[in-house]
């Protein structure tokens, strides 16, 4: 049929529309059918994790962490795809989560960790259990006291290696001599270092490994004494394990953990491989011939907190450890993967706001980039041939398993692709800027899918935490929801952020909350100029060490129309004995009565609580030791004492991180809601316009 003249005409106004709507970042509604992200897209993501090759390199073994939205908890379950990405399938299924698949090398089983049962199974903690690749159902296999928190195949497949910790005598008192009854005896604590979040109060109980048979289903401990030790690795031939461990006179006032190496049998004593006076850590990775072990290599005790972990070797036999890439002014993170014929080895880097995979000679030398663009790769296992197996994800994909062969990424998993297809995400982009005493400070800008060059918009600072980490191009649902309800979110990786090297991170030792909060600032500077930000309508927000950033930086700057502190504290002289720092504090600040000044300094944003005007909302889980909550409950009481508007909020039976699905929600729905209270009252345009 031949248009008409009217026809055509509106078909190339209609064109023009749409090219004109595109050019100009129209809403998702114009460009596609794709819907805003909302709280309940929460629940439907789909957390992809540790990723593992069966021997043959035919299958890859996962783990797929969802929601159960009616149960209110996360369920993790077994996944595996085949390396050619056609073929998927789920070994598990049960309400219980099933983590850390790990192949039996001869290929037979598929082993995993689980607490199933009865409540009194469960009490014992996860043991392992087997798939036979036969079929069938999954059979338990151990039944160990103290649970079993991490396990390894020897390499004949005929035993493991677990990490368990000490039964607790106190979980059956009425079995306690002189205390019959079924409440639980009190504590006793006679440990420099007595307290950890998660794990609560702590008494004598360690960790220690176990040898188990897995023919005779028969259990035997392979180390002892006020130690714990962990991440076991087998070596090539089986006959010695390397494991992590801090065994000076008193482990608990040292970082000063070491490799170690011991025969794989009852009763041999351990041998101390590296005398590095920090941390020597991460997983041992043998080469394929059994002479050396590569881990990691962190700093001094003074600098703990801020480590940059470099890759090392050190002889099986004993001997002088070398450092690998010492050019790489960058952190190392395991798993290290040794190529087969042992040349080389592979590992993860984090490098300003990406992590990319990288190989380098045994030799040592230059490191060669294996991966590339604005990505985060982590972790990365074996696969067939010398490839490798990793997790990927970008600023608007979360974590899929994908193979890396032959320099390039090949996606294996597709666990949020349907989701993904339905929702449209922000926009997120590298920003870059110098403070006014010189700083070059990098980080992320996320924009609202319906953004337009222009008008400004409301703007929240999103602090990450740590301090040692960084934000970086990985899928955040916390900035894709703020960005969802409007918000322009700038993530800044401040000083004394990962990703920058050595000297950056350890720009703020000793010296809290004053650089960070510069950097803070300058970024907030940056967005105004640029245009993008309304100077009327800046909000900060951040958890655990982005709570205790946040309560600094509104201390400092008035500009700022609301605030959310998430397990965050402010008069750290407190913090002293109530958190689960000593360590640090000892090593960086020294004891309290010894050097007040300091202590006083970082507790400035505290004692400065009146210059304060900006409302503040509080969060907190009412278990946490890691910033305990009478850190956000002081900050509460100070504005509430100083007629500020503050909220607090507190998370029954919740550590640092909270772990109920509905409290992570509720979390975020109060972000929004306090957020919107201040930067986007009902009547009030947005975005504003230019001056």
């Amino acid at each position: 049929m031949t248009p008409t003249k009217a026809g055509t005409q509106l078909t190339r106004l209609a064109l023009f529309l749409t090219l004109a709507l595109a050019a100009l970042g129209a809403p998702a509604w114009a460009q596609s059918a794709k819907r805003t992200l909302t709280l309940d897209d929460l629940a439907k993501v789909r957390t992809v994790r540790d990723p593992q090759c069966s021997p043959e390199g035919q299958w890859v073994a996962y783990t797929v962490t969802t929601v159960d939205v009616e149960g209110d908890k996360n369920d993790s379950d077994i996944w595996m795809t085949s390396w050619d990405g056609t073929r998927h399938v789920r070994m598990t299924s049960s309400k219980d989560s099933e983590t850390t698949p790990r192949w039996s090398p001869d290929g037979r089983y598929l082993g995993f960790l689980a607490a199933r049962g009865d409540e009194e199974a469960k009490k014992r903690g996860a043991q392992v259990w087997l798939l036979d690749r036969a079929g069938g159902e999954a059979q338990k296999l151990t039944d160990i006291k103290g649970g079993v928190s991490d396990f390894a195949w020897s390499p004949d497949a005929k035993r493991l290696v677990l990490v368990s910790k000490d039964p607790d005598p106190d979980a059956e008192p009425e079995s306690k001599p002189g205390w019959k009854r079924k409440t639980k005896p009190p504590l006793v604590l006679d440990r420099y270092w007595f307290k950890e979040d998660g794990e609560g109060y702590l008494g004598g109980l360690r960790k220690h490994l176990w040898l188990f048979d897995v023919g005779a289903r028969k259990a035997e401990a392979l180390t002892s004494g006020p130690y714990d030790d962990d991440l076991p690795a087998w070596a090539p031939d089986g006959t010695m394990i390397a494991f992590v461990s801090k065994r000076g006179a008193d482990p608990d006032r040292s970082n000063d953990s070491n490799i170690f190496v011991v025969a794989a049998r009852p009763g041999a004593e351990p041998r101390q491989l590296t005398t590095f006076p920090g941390k020597d850590g991460g997983r041992p990775s043998w080469s394929p011939d059994g002479k050396w072990i590569a881990y990691l290599q962190s700093e001094e005790p003074r600098f703990t907190a801020y480590g940059t972990p470099r890759l090392a070797l050190v002889p099986a036999a004993g001997g002088p450890a070398r450092l690998l890439c010492e050019a790489l002014d960058r952190g190392v993170h395991d798993p290290i993967v040794w190529s087969p014929d042992g040349g080389s080895l592979v590992f993860s880097v984090e490098d300003d706001r990406t992590v990319w995979v990288g190989r380098v000679s045994a030799a040592g030398g230059a490191v060669a980039k294996l991966t590339s663009g604005r990505r985060v790769v982590a972790p990365i296992a074996p696969g067939p041939g010398g490839q490798l197996v990793a997790l990927a994800a970008t600023a608007t994909e979360p974590p899929e398993v994908y193979a890396l062969e032959n320099g390039a990424l090949r996606r294996l998993s597709h666990h949020n692709d349907t989701w993904l297809g339905e929702v449209q995400l922000g926009s997120t982009e590298d920003i870059s800027f110098t403070t006014r005493d010189g700083a070059v400070v990098n980080g992320l800008m996320v924009k609202p899918s319906s953004f337009i060059a222009g008008p400004r918009y409301p703007t929240i600072l999103l602090v990450h935490g740590g301090p040692n980490g960084q934000d970086e191009h990985e899928f955040s649902f916390e900035r894709e929801i703020l960005a969802a309800h409007g918000y322009v979110v700038l993530a800044i990786n401040y000083r004394g952020s990962a990703g920058r090297g050595a000297a950056y991170l350890k720009a703020i030792y000793a010296d809290w909350c004053n650089k960070e909060v510069t950097d803070l600032r300058a970024a907030a500077d940056r967005a105004i100029a640029a245009g993008i930000a309304d100077a009327g309508r800046l909000g900060i927000g951040g958890w655990s060490y982005g709570g205790i950033l946040t309560d600094a930086t509104i201390a400092a700057d008035a500009r700022f129309k609301a605030a959310v502190s998430g397990a965050g504290s402010a008069l750290q002289l407190t913090m002293y004995g109530t958190d689960e720092y000593i360590d640090q504090y000892e090593h960086e600040l020294g004891p309290p009565w010894q050097h007040l000044d300091l202590w006083l300094k970082v507790s400035a944003p505290f004692l400065h609580a009146d210059r304060i005007k900006t409302p503040t909302l509080f969060l907190g889980g009412d278990r946490d030791f890691n910033v305990p909550i009478a850190g956000g409950e002081q900050m509460y009481q100070a504005l509430k004492s100083l007629g500020v508007d503050a909220e607090l909020v507190v998370y029954p039976d919740q550590h640092h991180s909270l772990s109920v699905p509905s409290y992570r929600r509720d979390r975020f729905e109060r972000y929004l809601a306090w957020f919107d209270k201040y930067l986007m009252p009902k009547g009030a345009p947005a975005p504003t316009a230019k001056p």
